[in-house]
């Protein structure tokens, strides 16, 4: 169990969409600092929030973030990237980008932020996946975020020995700018920020923050055809 209150935390990708409502969660909750980061600068006036630029791309990047928050307990991997497209047809640079942010993304994070977090008592790693992670038909995307979640899993026994928490979070549909487009029924990022944070406080290792992704983490046992993209409702 991690409680919030009075923690530092860091929240990838924490500008707008599921990042923005995760600051505002664990500011509600009592965290003592939250680093916000996002690709370009950008502004918070609430005194508890320190904003930060950061390209999950580039390991300088990350490496600054990690060294400007070496205060920090909890770290949110939120940033990520959906560029749509069919595996076979769609330019594989845009794929080789996709799994560049998704995948690669949140490993750069953990290896960063490591000692910070050992040296904090261990604290808490949470990972966002997507229930993607488990469906075909979402091509690169959905490819990312099922290595992010292999990645997430042995991350957690690797972070074990020094104590750190890993959280695996999987979502369907939430209502944010990336997937504006899309015609489905969505989730609100204020109440999946708040099952996650309730996941995270809770101890569990694995959040299924919505009833698509419980839906859909139920039939993983059942035929492999059965889970495509139309799943996910």
């Amino acid at each position: 169990m991690v409680a919030v209150a009075g923690k530092v935390v860091v929240v990838t990708g924490g500008r707008r969409g599921l990042g923005a409502a995760l600051v505002d969660e664990v500011l509600a909750r009592g965290a003592s600092k939250v680093y916000s980061t996002s690709r370009t600068a950008h502004t918070d006036a609430r005194p508890r929030v320190v904003t930060v630029p950061l390209d999950v791309r580039s390991a300088e990047s990350v490496a600054a973030l990690a060294e400007l928050a070496t205060d920090a307990s909890i770290v949110f991997n939120n940033a990520g990237v959906l560029l749509p497209g069919p595996l076979l047809t769609d330019d594989v640079e845009r794929a080789a980008e996709t799994f560049d942010v998704n995948a690669l993304g949140p490993l750069r994070v953990a290896r960063a932020f490591a000692p910070a977090l050992a040296a904090n008592g261990g604290g808490a790693l949470v990972n966002m996946h997507s229930v993607l992670s488990w469906l075909a038909g979402s091509g690169a995307y959905g490819a990312s975020k099922a290595a992010a979640w292999s990645l997430t899993n042995s991350l957690r026994l690797e972070l074990a020995p020094q104590h750190t928490h890993v959280v695996g979070v999987h979502a369907g549909f939430i209502d944010t700018d990336m997937v504006a487009a899309l015609d489905r029924s969505k989730a609100k990022p204020a109440d999946v920020a708040a099952r996650i944070v309730d996941g995270l406080e809770a101890g569990e290792t694995e959040v299924l923050a919505d009833d698509v992704s419980v839906t859909v983490k139920a039939a993983l046992s059942g035929p492999v055809e059965h889970l495509t993209f139309s799943a996910a409702g």
